[in-house]
């Protein structure tokens, strides 16, 4: 009961509270529903089926169409509607090596500058991570991965380069949610969040860019035993 505390404690340090239009609000239900697979690659999605189940007019569900579509988690095309993309293994490489160029640099600069609180608080993210992770909630697993990543560019003083990898995180999310199914998938990488904090606590600007890209490497491995395990959801 206390962890549960604690873990809410932590998460609502990084919760916002920004106005969300409809169209926004949308976008991020379907984002959020793509990612977990709950929307599997190649589900068609109804415009008028989601107005109607959110309360709003038919266009803000297509404004949130064309947001996830210019994302490419989504197609839209003509005369066939719009369903969730499926999964390639061109998107996957294309949006981990985005993602690296920008997170190893993140890695690199919190070598030279890392804000005191932030570093306290991302021990925090990784103890609860651990401890979720051994429980096997898979969910809750992702949302503090998702914070100490957020908390790593914050503290280099780089919060925007979050938004950037966020973005690109989406692609490999969905991943994620097939090769993360138990403790003995989840417990490595939080070792290598410790791995990373441990050269950046050092100031080894290397030690900590290869951290990074070792770290975002994992989920390439996986890939092909995948696409022979979930062909359906692959292009």
């Amino acid at each position: 009961m206390q962890d549960n505390r604690e873990g809410q404690l932590l998460e609502e340090r990084f919760e916002a509270a920004p106005y969300f239009s409809a169209a926004q609000r949308i976008e991020a239900e379907l984002l959020q529903a793509i990612m977990t697979l709950e929307l599997r690659p190649g589900t068609r999605l109804s415009e008028q089926d989601i107005a109607q189940k959110s309360g709003v007019s038919r266009q803000p569900v297509r404004e949130a169409f064309i947001s996830l579509a210019q994302r490419q988690l989504v197609e839209i095309l003509p005369q066939r509607g719009t369903v969730v993309a499926k999964i390639t293994v061109r998107k996957m490489i294309e949006a981990r090596f985005v993602r690296e160029a920008v997170e190893t640099a993140v890695a690199r600069r919190a070598c030279t500058s890392f804000d005191t609180q932030t570093r306290v608080r991302i021990d925090d993210i990784i103890d609860m991570q651990e401890k979720v992770a051994t429980r096997g909630e898979h969910g809750a697993f992702k949302r503090y991965d998702e914070m100490f990543h957020q908390a790593l560019a914050e503290g280099a003083g780089c919060p925007l380069a979050w938004t950037m990898a966020r973005d690109m995180k989406a692609h490999m999310d969905r991943v994620c949610q097939l090769t993360l199914p138990g403790p003995d998938a989840m417990l490595p990488l939080i070792e290598q969040h410790r791995a990373i904090m441990s050269a950046i606590d050092r100031r080894d600007e290397d030690d900590a860019a290869a951290a990074m890209r070792a770290h975002l490497m994992e989920i390439l491995r996986a890939l092909p035993q995948l696409e022979t395990d979930y062909p359906d959801l692959f292009d």
